[in-house]
């Protein structure tokens, strides 16, 4: 099966994760979509596909005989999708690229334009797997998983001699709890790479520095009538916290290497009112002095409307993989050449967000992240080339061939 047929069969099935669940894997969905990605791997021959209560797929492709003693490597991809757009009831169709506007939905009017997304000039003549519009795709990160799954199709054809290959399926990765049960040991790789997004030719050793923050802000409610001088609107603190962030470094307003603040929900009344962000830089350094800066704005309006007002909370996230995979320059050399190989032209880039990878670099699996050709993700003009996902099956297979030859 191609790799954007299978990305069809998996985009149909919701997986979105959810922050606000405590449970584990936090929707049951992903638990289901686990299970049923052991019967995908069942049905190819991978005899020892397995999942756990966490929501966890994993499944081994054996060694070519001669080859057991190369390193074993891991291909990985995650589960869920995001929440925030339309993640059901999911359309999928393949239109040909004319690389001038993809059109999603002309009775609605929903268009894809060359500013909204550039690549689709450098696509015209492509095949690309599309919604309606109105819906996610989910190709971040099932055209990953729908590319291992085609990769391992082919690798346990024995197309090329290889060393043994792990494979896995990850939940929460939207949430940022992907790996928080993954155990390293007993996945048993000692290199891995994420498939998680980007155009084909993308390879990743860098992603952003990674924390959270909440704010609270405590009012006090007393009927309006009444109010002067009595009464403090939280939600109006709120949003005076809110205005003191620079607008100038927010995610609509950066690219590249800029970090950011992202506020990503608020809520609350006239008593109490919560701000979550996200806090982000590829540089450490600079990303501690955003957070110096959330405690100078806490100070400032604890000072104007009295202590107590403003809390603060701070969550560390993942920290930038790079570090991790300093000592491991052939990761990213080797996925260079198979790039190259497959035809394609090689991209490095610092992630404008994080991966698994992120954090299981640091939990002993060093793991840079490779592009999938997908495109416009979390966004209902989300869409996958077709083409590109089958050289990144190509590149998955040559990349397994290159290790075991070195």
């Amino acid at each position: 099966m191609k790799a954007y047929e299978r990305l069809i069969k998996y985009a149909q099935i919701p997986t979105a994760s959810d922050e606000a669940s405590d449970s584990v894997p936090s929707t049951p969905e992903q638990l289901d979509f686990a299970r049923f990605m052991v019967e995908e791997m069942k049905a190819i021959g991978i005899e020892d596909a397995k999942t756990d209560e966490n929501g966890y797929a994993f499944g081994t492709i054996p060694a070519t005989p001669g080859y057991e003693d190369v390193d074993v490597i891991g291909y990985l991809a995650h589960n869920d999708t995001v929440r925030e757009v339309q993640y059901w009831d999911i359309k999928p169709s393949v239109i040909e690229c004319n690389g001038e506007y993809l059109p999603l939905n002309e009775e609605k009017g929903i268009r894809t334009t060359l500013d909204e997304c550039p690549d689709i000039a450098r696509l015209k003549g492509k095949h690309l797997v599309v919604t309606d519009g109105t819906t996610l795709l989910g190709a971040d990160d099932k055209a990953g998983t729908a590319t291992i799954m085609a990769a391992a199709e082919r690798l346990l054809a024995n197309e090329v001699p290889h060393g043994k290959i792990r494979l896995g399926f990850t939940p929460d990765e939207e949430i940022g709890r992907g790996p928080d049960h993954f155990d390293v040991k007993e996945f048993g790789a000692r290199f891995a790479y994420t498939l998680d997004g980007g155009r084909f030719g993308e390879v990743c050793g860098e992603t952003f520095n990674a924390a959270a923050a909440r704010v609270l802000a405590q009012g006090y409610s007393t009927h309006p009538g009444a109010a002067k001088n009595k009464m403090r609107n939280a939600i109006r603190i709120a949003a005076e916290f809110d205005s003191l962030l620079p607008d100038s470094e927010r995610p609509e307003t950066t690219e590249d290497r800029e970090g950011f603040y992202h506020s990503v929900a608020i809520k609350g009344q006239v008593d109490n009112a919560e701000i979550d962000y996200i806090i982000r830089d590829h540089d450490y350094g600079i990303l501690e002095k955003r957070i110096q800066h959330l405690e100078e704005v806490r100070d400032l309006l604890n000072r104007k409307y009295g202590a107590g007002t403003i809390t603060l909370e701070i969550s560390h996230t993942y920290d930038n993989m790079a570090k991790a995979l300093e000592p491991y320059p052939q990761l990213m050399e080797n996925a260079k050449e198979a790039i190259r190989a497959c035809g394609g032209t090689v991209v490095e880039t610092a992630v404008r967000g994080g991966t698994d990878g992120s954090q299981l670099s640091y939990m002993g699996l060093p793991c840079p992240n490779l592009g999938t050709g997908a495109y416009v993700c979390h966004s209902v003009k989300e869409f996958a080339c077709c083409e590109e996902m089958d050289q990144t099956v190509d590149m998955l297979v040559c990349l397994a061939g290159l290790f075991a030859r070195r």
